[in-house]
């Protein structure tokens, strides 16, 4: 990947990578905890991912910490569903197994539901079709492991209103990806 930014730009993008690095380093360790034990990306990786990613775009404009962290959580779901896509290629073509999660938390309960990395983000393009937020709401929550209260700051909501909102994505995906025939994984 070859991005050339302009000196302000990169400078803005560098200086925040270099203050959030470990926050964002654990944001993807957490991730990708939840993922299979031989998963061949690291969480250095992933970072080092996001950083290219953040750097081949066109405009830089980060209100805050909090809105660079919601924009962070995006690109991270993005290189995760590349690596599980290109991994899911592989195997049809005679490789790898396909790269699964192990769980999708509630905020106020314990969930542990075995899916696919690809389905979910099917189901959150979905999503993301009927109600843009909710989609936001759990990709901020579970690819950028941001706080109800982070959350609530980056999108001008109360705390009140994202749990309840996140309780109702989830359940909304919960009935998607059961009700989702597991061969039928589109790529949006």
């Amino acid at each position: 990947m070859n991005c050339s930014m302009k000196n302000e730009s990169a400078t803005v993008l560098n200086d925040l990578i270099g203050e959030l690095y470990n926050e964002l380093h654990g944001i993807a360790a957490r991730w990708l905890h939840r993922e299979r034990t031989d998963h061949t990306l690291q969480p250095t990786a992933l970072v080092h991912e996001l950083y290219l990613k953040l750097s081949c775009q066109s405009r830089h404009q980060y209100a805050d910490r909090v809105h660079f962290i919601a924009i962070a959580s995006r690109v991270m779901r993005q290189v995760l569903v590349d690596h599980a896509r290109a991994r899911a290629t592989r195997k049809r073509s005679g490789g790898n197994a396909p790269q699964q999660i192990a769980s999708i938390e509630a905020a106020d309960q314990n969930v542990d539901e075995q899916i696919e990395l690809i389905e979910l983000d099917t189901a959150l393009h979905t999503l993301a079709r009927e109600d843009e937020m909710l989609a936001q709401l759990v990709e901020m929550r579970y690819f950028g492991g941001m706080t109800a209260e982070e959350t609530a700051e980056a999108l001008g909501l109360s705390v009140h209103v994202v749990r309840h909102d996140l309780r109702f994505a989830l359940a909304w995906l919960r009935r998607e990806l059961k009700h989702r025939p597991s061969d039928s994984v589109r790529h949006d």
